[in-house]
């Protein structure tokens, strides 16, 4: 599979989570504001969809994890190597800096039916605070099970705005009958925590994801979801949610989508 090259954007520059802005995440101790792993995980199906396309949005999956920051104008290397051999296939994918630094590491697989995020389906629509009543996320507020709020979005594809700041140019985003973006499905992830939570700055760690179906123009997307887990390790606060997206009773993506919602301080 062909090496992809792309110059990184913090896309998150103005949004609420401040981890994206220079001066918060030097307070961290970060370099400057950090991109988005969504945005970084984008950069990494560029490969998997320009070999297998369809077969990867509506029949793949892929665990990945985001161990150090890009920063904006950073290079970008995803490399992604094939095991035809494996049923289904799998595909190892690294996302490096241009000094051969590893920042994300992935594992995809192509043509995936199992069903190994389990087989429960969220069916009902739970109301979403409003931002004013957003609770402050804690250890005693982020109780596992506790069901989020349901997000219910109509989605307009091609979403131009979105492939100008990822660079991207496959046209399968694009062309008549296209696709929603990878970028789109899993920054619903994001969307769905920080509507139901007031958050300070915060990062996005990982996500083990399963394609199911495809996201086209004017489908009506929801979004539903609870608190899987909660915990603290060297000295971040962790929390990981279990999402479902739908199209009516189409199941689109299901998300295991861990995020730090509270740095420890630099």
């Amino acid at each position: 599979m062909q090496t992809y090259r792309v110059r990184a954007r913090n896309t998150s520059a103005d949004s609420e989570n401040r981890i994206h802005d220079d001066a918060t995440a030097l307070s961290f101790g970060f370099k400057g504001g950090l991109v988005p792993g969504v945005t970084v995980y984008a950069y990494m199906t560029v490969p998997l969809v320009q070999q297998y396309g369809i077969n990867w949005l509506e029949r793949g999956s892929m665990q990945v994890r985001f161990h150090l920051p890009f920063y904006d104008a950073d290079e970008v290397i995803v490399k992604a190597e094939v095991d035809d051999d494996s049923k289904p296939v799998k595909v190892i994918i690294t996302a490096s800096r241009e000094d051969g630094q590893a920042c994300a590491t992935a594992l995809a697989t192509v043509n995936d039916r199992s069903a190994w995020l389990g087989e429960e389906r969220f069916s009902t629509n739970v109301p979403v605070p409003s931002i004013a009543e957003r609770p402050i996320p804690s250890r005693d507020v982020l109780i596992p099970g506790t069901p989020l709020g349901t997000l219910i979005e109509h989605l307009q594809v091609p979403d131009r705005d979105t492939l100008d700041k990822l660079d991207e140019r496959l046209p399968i985003y694009s062309d008549r009958g296209a696709v929603a973006h990878p970028f789109t499905l899993l920054g619903f992830a994001n969307q769905i925590l920080v509507r139901n939570y007031q958050l300070g700055p915060w990062i996005h760690a990982a996500s083990d994801l399963k394609n199911w179906s495809g996201v086209r123009n004017g489908d009506e997307l929801s979004v539903r979801g609870r608190i899987s887990d909660c915990y603290e390790r060297k000295g971040h606060e962790f929390v990981v949610l279990d999402l479902e997206l739908a199209v009516k009773e189409r199941l689109v993506q299901q998300v295991r989508h861990t995020a730090i919602y509270r740095p420890r301080g630099k």
